[in-house]
């Protein structure tokens, strides 16, 4: 009797062992369907609806936003797409905003820039090319600045860094330093570069200097660090942020006496042509420079061509 009861002890213990194991495999069943269903959804979002088919952009007229706008036309799954003009600022803070609540965003971006060290972020392949390749920030000054204040022309001649250098600048300036205390900063920690722009220059007393900026982070970097540079020399600088356009044309007019904000061949292209027998091209201060569509790495996108079309 105690055999049989122990018999059937083992038996129904066995049976709840084999139905909890059925269930436990229709449940891993669910949710493997699940899972797939929610890859499925996923890999179906559609992002550019989300975004109003939007491209968030910065000033009119700057190269990028032209080759974005170049992009809608060339390619056929950017149809309906338009850019939304407005500021590099104002780009930006779209962007954290966006990364903040993990929506789907692209904008115009180029490097260096701070973004980049701030966010995890991925430009979106150009397979047409409408973007261009690498570019280079070079140095432009007026005609006669060489005979006029040839210490200042030479410290801009022999003004050059990389992209790391630009965005340690940059990125205390997103993080709330003057644009004067982070060049500061980044001078005392680079003598050596410095030294070598100064380098067969004499230091000179309150001769006047005008430089030129589009208000962009990279070039809002690049001119004070060189403004603080020339100061440290007895220049009395002066910084006038304008729109691109205007920018070329006061140093081709001989209103300003320089720039080290031409991005080139493609963002300031047409600038560059309808200048450049006024001006002189002091050559390349970053090599390596991009522009293209920006997009967190979260999103599901690795090209242009994966955008889809308005509908």
């Amino acid at each position: 009797m105690f055999n049989w009861k122990r018999f059937g002890m083992v038996a129904g213990l066995s049976l709840t062992l084999v139905a909890a194991g059925c269930g436990s495999s229709e449940d891993e069943g669910a949710e493997s369907n699940g899972d797939a269903n929610g890859d499925e959804a996923a890999s179906e979002m559609n992002y550019g609806e989300e975004m109003g088919y939007e491209i968030t952009g910065i000033e009119a007229g700057a190269g990028v936003v032209s080759s974005a706008e170049d992009a809608i036309e060339e390619y056929e799954n950017l149809s309906g797409w338009e850019v939304a003009t407005s500021s590099s600022g104002a780009m930006a803070t779209a962007l954290g905003e966006a990364i903040e609540n993990e929506e789907p965003i692209v904008v115009t971006g180029w490097t260096p820039h701070w973004k980049f060290a701030r966010y995890d972020l991925k430009y979106l392949e150009d397979p047409k090319e409408v973007f261009g390749g690498e570019e280079q920030i070079k140095t432009m000054v007026r005609s006669g600045l060489e005979d006029d204040k040839p210490n200042a022309y030479k410290i801009l001649d022999q003004f050059s860094w990389e992209a790391a250098d630009m965005e340690e600048v940059m990125l205390e300036i997103a993080d709330g330093a003057s644009p004067e205390e982070a060049a500061q900063n980044w001078i005392s920690n680079n003598q050596d570069k410095v030294e070598a722009w100064t380098e067969g220059t004499e230091e000179v007393d309150g001769t006047e200097v005008e430089l030129v900026l589009v208000n962009w982070d990279s070039e809002i970097a690049s001119t004070n660090v060189v403004a603080e540079v020339m100061k440290e020399q007895g220049f009395d600088v002066t910084i006038t942020p304008l729109d691109n356009g205007p920018m070329w044309e006061s140093v081709a007019a001989g209103e300003a006496d320089g720039m080290v904000a031409a991005w080139l061949p493609g963002t300031h292209g047409d600038q560059y042509e309808q200048n450049k027998d006024n001006l002189e091209d002091l050559g390349a201060n970053l090599e390596g420079a991009k522009i293209g569509l920006v997009v967190p790495e979260y999103m599901d996108v690795d090209s242009i061509e994966d955008l889809e079309a308005a509908e």
